[in-house]
């Protein structure tokens, strides 16, 4: 499928149809453990553990508890095959998973299904629920804003898709040789997890960069926390110092005036 068949809007300035299309391509091998998304699969505790605590915090709810976000109805923007809505939802949110990639879409709805999970999911943009009026107690924008085209208009889009007092949890990549020797020759060359051509590093953003930006669109940040690969184990855990890779980012919606 050619990104001009996937769906798009002019409305739409943060689609990068190019991003879409790439993962349109692999969007069957979502769920695979060990497919092209097997890095995702690996984050996914830390990410979970991170969302999890974060709106927990901010909505005064016991992590500990079996459905701890129960009643907040949650956005996953750029949801991809649902890795990270259904978990969210066995938490007890009600989840609107949305992607601009069609296939992507497909995938994660077949998937909840056979999960027997009530998921929304929906082949749209931020900007066409923005401008739909949708709002939510917060936002999962996990591994999206360094594919976005149009990061001012993306954002502006996520604040306007806000409850006051809501908020918005981010996971990216860092902008340093670190990230590059990792993410692009590591993660795509030598390790193949990746297809080549995932990650453009000249997209990614360092956390001063996406702060600002945050800001700039009505935001504040809140938390800041790095997220470490240990090679022996294979696994990710959250560290308070090191962002030299991947990191973690709460943002509250300011209020207006």
């Amino acid at each position: 499928m050619t990104a001009a068949s996937e769906k798009t809007s002019s409305a739409s300035a943060s689609v990068d149809p190019a991003e879409i299309a790439h993962f349109s391509a692999m969007a069957a091998t979502w769920w695979d453990p060990k497919g092209p998304f097997k890095p995702l699969h690996n984050l996914n505790p830390t990410r979970i553990a991170f969302a999890r605590d974060s709106l927990c915090r901010h909505f005064k709810r016991d992590p500990k508890d079996t459905e701890p976000l129960q009643g907040l109805r949650i956005l996953d923007i750029g949801c991809g095959g649902g890795l990270l809505t259904e978990p969210m939802t066995r938490l007890g949110a009600t989840m609107v998973g949305a992607d601009a990639s069609e296939k992507n879409i497909k995938t994660a709805q077949a998937h909840a299904n056979d999960m027997e999970l009530d998921i929304d999911y929906r082949n749209i943009t931020a900007e066409e629920l923005a401008d739909a009026g949708e709002k939510f107690d917060a936002i999962l924008n996990m591994e999206v804003i360094e594919h976005v085209a149009d990061i001012p208009s993306f954002l502006t889009a996520c604040h306007g898709l806000l409850k006051d007092e809501g908020c918005m949890v981010m996971s990216t990549l860092n902008r340093t040789a670190k990230s590059w020797i990792m993410a692009i020759a590591g993660a795509e060359y030598i390790m193949r997890w990746l297809p080549k051509g995932t990650h453009d590093w000249q997209k990614f953003l360092k956390p001063s960069e996406l702060s600002r930006a945050l800001r700039s669109t009505g935001f504040e940040t809140l938390d800041l926390k790095g997220m470490v690969y240990h090679p022996l184990s294979g696994e990710w855990s959250l560290d308070d110092h090191d962002f030299s890779v991947n990191y973690l980012i709460l943002t509250e919606k300011k209020q207006d005036g």
